[in-house]
This record gives C-alpha cells, structure tokens and sequence, in this order.
C-alpha cells in the first residue's frame, strides 16, 4: 500500500478537506497514474451530499481523470512509463456477463465497480476517486489520450463525452439527420459540439433566448426556445433524434410532438421519477423514448480518438483543488460554462 493526498468529504453536513488516503500496490494487470486534471461532475455532488442515500464515507469524488503513467504491472505491455492516459466512471466489472463479453461493461449484469464509492477491495472497503493525487487501476479500464488535445479539456470528456456520443452513436446520428440538443449545460455543450462533428443538422432547444449565441458558438445550426409555442409548432415532425440532457425532472411530453415517425427522444440527463408519459405520440407515431448511461471501454476510447480527430474538448473553468466547495455551490446555481476542472497539480 501507498499513502496519497486526496480531497474528500466526510459527512453529507461536512465540506470537502483534505484527507490522507492508502492506495493499492500496483499488480501484475495494473497501472499507476499521477493525476493531472479531475472534471467536476454533478454526480459528485450527489455523492458528496449523499442526496441517492447510498454514499459510504468518506468518499473521494471523482471519475473524470486525466493523468501520466508512474508504474506499470508485469503483465502490462501496451502503456509506458510517462504517457498521458484517462480514467472514467468505472474501474472494473466481472468480465463474463454478456453486458461484458459485448463491451457493453456500463451494463455489467453484476454491477460495475464505479471510479469511486463502490465496494472493493482496495485499502478502505471502497473505491477512492480522481479527487487525489495519483491512482491505481486495472489495466483494462485505462484509455489511451489521443496526442494534441488539452489534457484539462479532455478530462470531461470521460462522464460528460462519452454520455452524449454514446446514445447518438446508438441510434446512428449521421448527416442528413435533424439533431435535437435539449438543454445547454455540461451534458449538452458536448451534445451539440458532437452531434454537429457527425455532420447532423444539430438544433440546440432551451427554454432561455441568452444561450441562443453560445450554442451556435458551439456549433448548432440553429436554436428553438421551446417556451415559443408558435417556433415549437413549426417544428413538428421535424427532428429524427433528440438528445435530453435536462438533469432535473420535467415534463417528456412537451417534446414528443417534435419526433418523425420513428423518431426517439433519449434521456441521459434525469435519473428517477418523472411526471406521467402520454403514450399517444408513442403509438401514433411509433416514437420512443430511451435511456443511455456513459459507454463501454471500447467505446469511450472511441470516443476520445473521435474527438482527437475532430479536435473535441470540454468548454471548461480551471480551478484549484481547495475551490472544490465553491465550484460545487457555483453549479447548484448553474453558473459554470461549461465543466469545472481541478488542476491536481495544486493539491499539495
């Protein structure tokens, strides 16, 4: 084991502070990474405060990780010692489901072991998060940087990339299609920059005129205020897909009207109840509507070399380790464009 520094929090009540951590040896099949960027993820938040009721202290947030390779295991041949590599939202799962065997281990039938808070084996009973100063990881789970994209950039790409380009890929967005982007935050920045890279006719829909210029700074062909009842109208029909990022609950009807036949609206966004779903647009128009949950490994290295080629990165605040609590009270108010990332490079 290694002792390591780390920023965690507690106590649902308590703030984030330092916290001195144990890490793993490294085994034959693992990697070491000093850790130079960690986005900042609403699901942190979530966990540092303990708002789904299943967050085990103390808990070291975290899964957005870009760093450079410190040790190797014996067995480990395709990394070296110095290359810039990421980390996402889990770092391993049982390997033989056929979730698994697919590359499909988001959907482990056993359960993955998240980046941080899950069960494990590893000093301390549970997984310790991007939020420190290095970590240990099977190699399976580490992903390669493409070379030329800012490395604070990419980090987002980890949570807030992989969980807008894996459902387009899923249902196959390619040009000649109509994208629709609901919601411009973390989640959809990337929808829009990723949609319009597949060469989508990419639509940002947000209830407020102030981001119409940043979403077409971002690359939307064009923006529909859905508060616009007559705008909305004149777009019945029209869209083959729509991406929801909105993470809070609201209605999913006010959009179905918007769907072609065969059209889906996917959510990523808002996880748990909402309010009741009108199946007429569904049976009327053969409509879905779906979910979407990050991606596979294979997928998200995919992605990164996606966004290596078309030079995709997170719109992003730099901050210090030690801003950690006031980034997290700026994004309960919304007030970050787009992601937070920590340069780990101040956690002494």
């Amino acid at each position: 084991m290694s002792s390591t520094s780390s920023y965690a929090a507690q106590s649902a009540a308590s703030p984030l502070a330092p916290l001195k951590i144990e890490r793993r040896d490294v085994g034959p099949k693992d990697v070491q990474i000093a850790i130079e960027y960690c986005g900042v993820c609403h699901t942190d938040i979530h966990y540092a405060k303990n708002d789904w009721g299943m967050t085990n202290y103390p808990v070291v947030p975290g899964h957005e990780i870009v760093g450079k390779v410190t040790a190797l295991g014996s067995s480990v041949h395709h990394l070296k010692l110095g290359q810039q590599v990421a980390v996402g939202c889990f770092v391993n799962s049982c390997h033989t489901c056929s979730s698994c065997k697919a590359d499909l281990e988001q959907y482990c039938l056993n359960g993955f072991t998240a980046t941080y808070g899950s069960p494990s084996k590893d000093p301390g009973g549970f997984t310790y998060g991007g939020y420190s100063k290095d970590i240990v990881v099977d190699e399976h789970f580490v992903l390669t940087l493409p070379s030329g994209l800012d490395p604070a950039g990419a980090a987002p790409l980890l949570c807030a990339g992989i969980t807008t380009y894996s459902p387009l890929m899923h249902w196959g967005v390619k040009p000649g299609m109509t994208v629709g982007i609901i919601g411009l935050g973390g989640l959809g920045h990337m929808g829009v920059k990723l949609s319009h890279a597949m060469g989508a006719k990419t639509v940002m829909i947000t209830t407020s005129k102030n981001k119409a210029a940043d979403a077409m700074r971002l690359g939307a062909d064009e923006v529909l205020i859905s508060t616009d009842t007559e705008a909305v109208a004149a777009m019945a029909n029209q869209f083959d897909f729509l991406l929801n990022t909105i993470p809070v609950p609201h209605d999913y009807n006010q959009y179905m009207n918007l769907l072609k036949v065969d059209g889906t609206m996917c959510i990523v966004g808002c996880v748990g109840p909402v309010a009741e779903l009108n199946t007429g647009p569904l049976i009327f128009g053969r409509k879905s509507v779906a979910g979407s949950l990050v991606g596979g490994i294979k997928e998200t290295q995919e992605m990164l070399d996606f966004c290596g080629k078309h030079q995709i990165v997170s719109d992003i605040e730099l901050i210090k380790m030690d801003e950690i609590n006031h980034a997290y009270e700026r994004m309960l108010k919304s007030d970050v464009k787009y992601r937070f990332v920590i340069d780990m490079h101040s956690l002494s």
